[in-house]
């Protein structure tokens, strides 16, 4: 007799999505709280370049979404999601060995460099750059089959945004956790960097995520089917839909701002000196933890438009970076965490109303958007180092929240229907 959707149980198979989705979040901010240990030990010699080479760490991390998301997609539609799932951890088992690989070469070849737009910049710093690439692309792989699952899975008691919650919630758990993993376990809390403290802890990671791998091979995963219309011929651009296409910009800001926040706040404080350098991982840390409380509140502000959600949080969020810069005061950003905890699904929703069929399409292309998570945080590093400073660089982030604002007053409204 054939199991019924009804009679399959997605306990287990949630609960591991709910772990996946923990170790995405893990591995996302630990690879920005990378920027401040690889600026000191690796770009010491990188002058007027330093905060630009140094926010290439996140650029090479978050360009794997926009270069390898379609290889994910095609993935998840040949080998399905457990396929798709032991990929992911496949390649982010390379990545950990490409970031011990980039340790081993400064180590034992006393930190040999090459010039690189006129500063000195040691090879393994390149390798570094090509193992976040490679960390983001295992991640690519892992989102692609865990999110539609988190959703398409149906677990007794639960809806699809509670479990979207609920996963959401172990993210940001593992990503307020990351800053601390870094500083303390990692380095110790020191300030002298020793680059070869990499090779202990991510010996360790490897076995995780390999034991993970195991257990994933083991597991029952039952399929989950999500509606589609398959080879049918839609009349026109899913582009043609404005509010789409101002979403895909607005998600382009908000992963953007999000991001340059998260990753740049400890860059930051470490600029300023003094009492702020002491806490800058407390800062990361916190902003993250913002996050999470944001989006274990987020079921309670359902009733609540999501077009009020945006406009509300994106004014609070530009209010508190203003006053961040006004104050030259780096505590202030930290709240912008609340805030934006609960953009993405307010985005999400607005920039997908009435697209009827072309809702598919709709939705991979916001995901075009996630890119600005690459862009955005390297522009700030790079207009640090013209202004000699991090102040006057939070400006792009109140741009992004000025756009998010005006998204919510404006650019989400329908002008047409499919």
């Amino acid at each position: 007799m054939t199991k019924t959707k009804q009679s399959v149980n997605y306990l287990g198979p949630f609960i591991t999505m709910v772990v996946l989705m923990a170790l995405v979040g893990f591995i996302t901010v630990m690879n920005q709280q990378f920027q401040a240990p690889m600026k000191a030990a690796y770009l010491s010699q990188a002058g007027d370049m330093t905060n630009t080479l140094t926010t290439f760490i996140t650029f090479s991390f978050f360009l794997a979404y926009l270069v390898m998301g379609g290889v994910g997609a095609k993935s998840l539609d040949s080998n399905g999601y457990r396929g798709t799932l032991m990929r992911g951890l496949m390649i982010l088992i390379l990545a950990f060995g490409v970031f011990e690989l980039s340790a081993y070469q400064f180590t034992s070849s006393n930190g040999s460099a090459i010039t690189f737009l006129g500063v000195t910049v040691p090879y393994a710093y390149f390798i570094f750059l090509v193992g976040s690439f490679i960390a983001g692309t295992a991640l690519t792989f892992l989102q692609s089959a865990i999110n539609p699952y988190v959703v398409a899975c149906e677990v007794k008691g639960t809806s699809g945004v509670q479990r979207q919650t609920i996963a959401g919630a172990a993210n940001s758990t593992m990503c307020t956790i990351a800053p601390f993993f870094v500083a303390s376990i990692i380095f110790n809390g020191k300030t002298d960097i020793a680059i070869d403290s990499l090779f202990i802890p991510f010996a360790v990671l490897m076995v995780v995520v390999a034991l993970l791998a195991f257990i994933l091979s083991k597991l029952h995963l039952p399929n989950v089917t999500v509606i589609a219309e398959k080879g049918e011929k839609l009349a026109k651009s899913v582009w043609s839909f404005s509010h789409l296409t101002l979403g895909v910009v607005a998600i382009f800001f908000y992963v953007g701002v999000e991001v340059a926040v998260g990753a740049n706040i400890n860059l930051y404080a470490i600029d300023l000196g003094g009492s702020f350098a002491e806490k800058a991982t407390l800062m990361a840390s916190l902003y993250w933890g913002g996050m999470l409380v944001g989006r274990l509140f987020g079921s309670f502000v359902s009733k609540i438009s999501a077009q009020a959600q945006l406009l509300y949080t994106s004014i609070g969020a530009g209010i508190l970076v203003v006053l961040s810069m006004v104050t030259g005061n780096p505590w202030l950003l930290v709240g912008v965490g609340i805030f934006h905890s609960i953009m993405w699904p307010a985005i999400f929703s607005l920039a997908i109303a009435g697209l009827g069929k072309y809702t598919s399409k709709g939705s991979g292309a916001l995901m075009m958007g996630v890119v600005g998570g690459a862009i955005l945080p390297l522009l700030q590093g790079s207009l640090a180092d013209v202004f000699g400073s991090w102040s006057l660089t939070w400006l792009i982030v109140v741009v992004g929240e000025a756009y998010l604002l005006y998204y919510a007053l404006y650019g989400h409204k329908v002008k047409q229907t499919a």
